[in-house]
């Protein structure tokens, strides 16, 4: 589910470029930017930004992770990390952004950018989730990621962030859960496809696949020839999505089929 517009990066600029703060260090860049060659901190941090700032990601993040080799114990090992985990994410390696990004955290679990690096973490999750058709394993740890940046900090931006793509990834849940409950329908799996239908009602109810969802039910208990429980799922439509196609069409599906229960 990819995300990656200008505006939508915005977060993720600003906190990138405070990481990449220097104390005004010399003109170190203009030496070789080769990797695994003995360097001070500073020209290798500096060769680290320059790749990054032109674009050329792999090779910033291999550098940012040069700093972290060579010079553990320097103040710029720790921005490093995170700087490596940003190179990855952006050049789409998401398993390496993660694993820079968690090993941030095992090491400076309280730091101050700790919040970044959950965020960076969920973003990695999100931007892999697959079309509704596909396994959705990676859509819920993007989700369980997301929940855990706005559980730890709610009042930052990447709280408000992670709110506003939970949102999208439960729509994203409940689209699978839709597709897998019309296939079974058209295999005349009434039973099964209730199941899944009643998950969205009962796990995504404020999503947008919430209506559908309902006059499904209608048809499955229609099928199943339960019309007591076809005219609840009506009537809960009808309530709480009176101007829905979908109630519109069920209203008909219900005089047609169950006259005697008036579905309202």
């Amino acid at each position: 589910m990819s995300d990656r517009s200008p505006a939508k990066l915005a977060i993720f600029a600003a906190t990138a470029a405070a990481l990449m703060l220097t104390s005004g260090c010399g003109g170190g860049n203009k030496n070789k930017d080769t990797a695994y060659v003995a360097r001070d901190v500073d020209t290798l941090y500096m060769a680290a930004k320059n790749r990054l700032d032109r674009g050329k990601t792999r090779d910033a993040a291999a550098l940012f992770d040069e700093v972290e080799r060579q010079h553990p114990y320097s103040p710029w090992a720790r921005r490093a990390q995170l700087m490596s985990s940003f190179s990855y994410y952006a050049a789409r390696d998401y398993s390496k952004s993660i694993q820079s990004a968690q090993r941030f955290l095992s090491i400076h679990p309280g730091n101050k950018d700790a919040p970044y690096a959950y965020y960076l973490i969920a973003m990695c999750y999100y931007e892999q989730i697959n079309d509704v058709s596909r396994d959705q394993k990676i859509t819920q740890q993007a989700k369980t990621s997301l929940t855990e940046v706005a559980r730890r900090y709610p009042k930052t931006p990447f709280a408000r962030d992670a709110r506003l793509k939970i949102d999208l990834v439960n729509d994203h849940l409940a689209g699978k859960e839709m597709t897998i409950g019309r296939h079974y329908q058209s295999s005349g799996k009434w039973l099964a496809a209730t199941v899944r239908f009643r998950n969205v009602i009962e796990t995504y109810e404020t999503t947008s696949h919430a209506p559908e969802a309902l006059y499904r039910l209608v048809e499955s208990y229609l099928s199943l020839g339960i019309p007591e429980e076809a005219q609840k799922s009506a009537s809960v439509l009808g309530k709480n999505y009176p101007a829905s196609k979908w109630y519109s069409r069920a209203f008909k599906l219900m005089n047609k089929h169950a006259p005697d229960t008036q579905a309202s």
